[in-house]
């Protein structure tokens, strides 16, 4: 009942954060290709870290 008073893990904010960096850049695309460019690095460099938790807990 009280999931919003639940404390996120790490994995939960780097993939909260990539996905709202991916949808921005999606919508960035159709006007401005550089920033555009610039948060799909951002979120790639966010995936490689969600990746490296994510092998580490395997």
């Amino acid at each position: 009942m009280f999931v919003w008073l639940k404390n996120k893990t790490e994995l939960q904010k780097l993939q909260y954060t990539y996905c709202k960096l991916m949808k921005s850049a999606y919508k960035l695309a159709l006007t401005d290709k550089n920033k555009s460019d610039q948060l799909h690095q951002k979120a790639d460099k966010i995936l490689i870290q969600i990746k490296e938790i994510e092998g580490q807990s395997i």
